[in-house]
């Protein structure tokens, strides 16, 4: 039987996650758990780009961690683990500094994205940085698929020259990753927004109770030619729609049809997809009571899955150091 191939995936805890994360993330890892060998890195080194309280990541990376677990994220395939605790994500990512050059990082349309959207003023070095700490958490683990997103495609590709430029000095040893792009990668905010963002406060969490669902998708924007029932609406433009794709697929054919027609109203479109979206969450959120209710357990899960980490960092970093003749 081969060996299953690696997955290196995570994120910045921001806290709560929310039904874009669910979608264009969770869903997909949970999926990949049992094809791959996956290890899920809570990136809290990298949340110090945006936000410097350490106790609130800290928090934020446990109410994060709830929210993979209750989506299905298995702790006994799929380690989690805080980068911070693994100090030897700071060394490679030393290492890795010296083989990429400044200019490099400058041109990574990530980076322009991210000052653009949160309104950076100044960029800073850990910033510019950050592509190439994420090359040392990828490949300290010896990555070879990493899921994500389009938008990060430009993270995984200086990955991939750092891995190279290492292999081609020092000798062969880091995979060169190849990103895994999920089919449903972006759900549009409430606002119409390109894609959920807390920062853009259109979100509906993984976490809502159902009035609060419902009276945030109340609010969602939908086709502004379409302003009372009767009025022929354009579903394809409509994120409403774009939910009931995904959280209510049995019934598109119809909501698509009565949409166009005029014959269902916007208000009764949202009711039906809140409860839809309600339905779904129904047994993620009885995980997350669990986990909420006992703290042990999740610390438990944390420190399991760190040690899992630690072992092969460590091992990584012994190769790292004989080929550089540093051992």
């Amino acid at each position: 039987m081969s060996k299953k191939k690696r997955i290196l995936s995570g994120m910045r805890p921001t806290g709560k996650l929310h039904l874009g994360h669910l979608v264009g993330a969770l869903e997909n890892w949970v999926k990949l758990q049992d094809e791959y060998q996956n290890f899920h890195l809570i990136a809290d080194y990298h949340a110090l780009t945006t936000d410097l309280d350490s106790n609130s990541i800290y928090q934020n990376s446990i109410e994060m961690l709830i929210d993979w677990l209750a989506a299905g994220l298995d702790p006994e395939k799929s380690p989690m683990f805080r980068q911070s605790q693994i100090k030897e994500h700071c060394e490679l990512h030393l290492i890795f500094s010296m083989l990429i050059t400044s200019a490099r990082l400058e041109r990574n349309p990530t980076l322009k994205d991210q000052i653009r959207d949160l309104n950076i003023e100044n960029v800073t070095y850990g910033h510019l940085g950050y592509p190439v700490l994420q090359a040392a958490d990828i490949l300290l683990y010896k990555g070879e698929y990493v899921p994500v997103g389009e938008d990060q495609v430009p993270h995984i590709e200086i990955t991939r020259e750092i891995a190279r430029r290492f292999n081609q000095q020092y000798g062969n040893l880091f995979p060169e990753p190849e990103p895994l792009l999920t089919k449903f990668a972006r759900l549009p905010g409430l606002d119409g927004n390109q894609k959920m963002s807390k920062s853009a406060g259109n979100t509906i969490l993984m976490s809502d109770d159902s009035q609060t669902i419902k009276n945030k998708l109340r609010g969602a924007v939908t086709d502004p030619q379409k302003i009372r029932k009767g009025d022929p609406g354009r579903p394809e433009i409509c994120l409403v729609y774009t939910y009931h794709q995904k959280f209510n697929p049995e019934e598109t054919q119809n909501i698509e049809e009565g949409c166009r027609s005029g014959a269902l109203g916007c208000v009764e479109c949202k009711l039906k997809c809140s409860e839809k979206i309600i339905s779904y969450l129904s047994p993620i959120q009885e995980k997350r009571k669990y986990f909420e209710n006992n703290p042990d357990i999740v610390l438990d899960i944390l420190r399991d899955g760190e040690l899992k980490a630690h072992q092969i960092a460590t091992q990584t970093m012994s190769e790292v150091h004989s080929l550089m003749k540093f051992g």
